[in-house]
C-alpha cells in the first residue's frame, strides 16, 4: 500500500501546480513523462513554503515556517512524512540526490521575506540564489538523472534561468511587494521616485540572465527541454510586456500574460522543437 500512498502524495503536489501557476503547469506538461511527477513535487514544496510568508499574515509565519523547516528535515532523515507535500518532495531528494545546501538556502531566503531588510547587492544575491537559483538547480538534478558531469556543465545555466525568473517577479509584484508586505527588493532604487532609468537599469540586467540561460536551454535533454524552453519564453513575453510599460504603470497594476498568449506560446515552442529550431 506503500505505492498508493506515495501516488496520492505526488498527485496532490501535482494539484498544487495545476491550482497556483498555469505557467508552470502548461511547460510540465510537455516534460517526458518521467520528469512530470518529480518536478510536480518540487513545485508543491516550494510553493508551501513560499505560502507560508506570503499569505498567512493573520498567523504566526515564523512558527509555520520554522515548524516546515523541522518537518522537511524529519521527512528528509525518515524518507516518510504524514504531510503529504513533504513526502513527494524527500522521494525525489532521495532519488535525485538533490543537495541539502540547496535546501537550506531556499529555506533561509524564504525566512529572509519575515523580516524587513534593506537588500545590497550581497543581500540580493543571497535572496536570489536561495529563492530561484536553487529551484532551478533541483530541477536540473532531475533533468540530469544523476549524471554529476552533465550536471556541473550545465549548473551556471540553470542559475542564470531562475535569476531572470526572479527578478521578473520582482518587477511584475513591485506593486503588491511594496504596498502590501512593505518589501523592496532592489537596492538604491526608490520606489516612491521609480524612474525609467531605475526600470531600464534593471532591465539590462534581467536581459543578460535571459541571454546566458538561453544558451544552457539548449543543450538540455531532449525530454527537458521543450517544457523549460516554454517556461522561458512565456517569462521572455512577460519581460518584453513589462519593459514596454512605463514605470510608473508597475508601481500602479500587476502586469500579466493572458492564457490565450501562453497557449500561443506553448503552441510555437512545440512547433519549434518538432522541427529542430530550439
Amino acid at each position: 500500500m506503500i505505492n498508493l500512498y506515495n501516488q496520492t502524495c505526488q498527485e496532490i503536489s501535482k494539484l498544487i501546480t495545476n491550482n497556483y501557476s498555469t505557467s508552470f503547469s502548461m511547460g510540465i506538461k510537455v516534460f517526458a513523462p518521467k520528469f512530470r511527477t518529480p518536478i510536480y513535487s518540487i513545485y508543491g514544496f516550494v510553493r508551501f513554503a513560499d505560502e507560508i510568508v506570503d499569505t498567512f499574515h493573520d498567523s504566526d509565519r515564523k512558527l509555520l515556517l520554522e515548524e516546515f523547516k523541522k518537518e522537511t528535515y524529519l521527512a528528509i532523515e525518515r524518507k516518510i512524512s504524514l504531510n503529504p507535500v513533504l513526502h513527494a518532495f524527500q522521494e525525489v531528494v532521495h532519488q535525485y540526490g538533490l543537495e541539502l545546501e540547496h535546501i537550506e538556502a531556499f529555506l533561509k531566503s524564504m525566512e529572509m521575506d519575515l523580516y524587513d531588510i534593506e537588500y545590497n547587492d550581497a543581500t540580493l544575491k543571497e535572496y536570489i540564489f536561495g529563492s530561484a537559483e536553487v529551484i532551478g538547480l533541483m530541477c536540473l538534478k532531475v533533468f540530469c538523472e544523476g549524471d554529476n558531469n552533465e550536471y556541473k556543465r550545465l549548473e551556471e545555466w540553470a542559475k542564470s534561468l531562475g535569476s531572470a525568473f526572479q527578478k521578473i517577479n520582482f518587477l511584475r509584484d513591485m506593486k503588491s511587494d511594496f504596498e502590501e508586505r512593505g518589501r523592496t527588493y532592489f537596492p538604491n532604487i526608490d520606489l516612491t521616485n521609480f524612474c525609467q532609468e531605475d526600470k531600464a537599469i534593471i532591465e539590462a540586467d534581467i536581459q543578460k540572465d535571459f541571454d546566458h540561460a538561453y544558451i544552457g536551454i539548449k543543450q538540455l535533454p531532449a525530454g527537458a527541454k521543450l517544457g523549460v524552453f516554454t517556461a522561458y519564453r512565456y517569462y521572455l513575453s512577460l519581460f518584453y510586456k513589462i519593459k514596454s510599460a512605463p514605470a510608473h504603470n508597475i508601481l500602479s497594476e500587476r502586469i500579466r500574460i493572458n492564457n490565450g498568449k501562453k497557449m500561443y506560446l506553448l503552441t510555437s515552442s512545440m512547433v519549434k522543437n518538432r522541427f529542430g529550431m530550439l
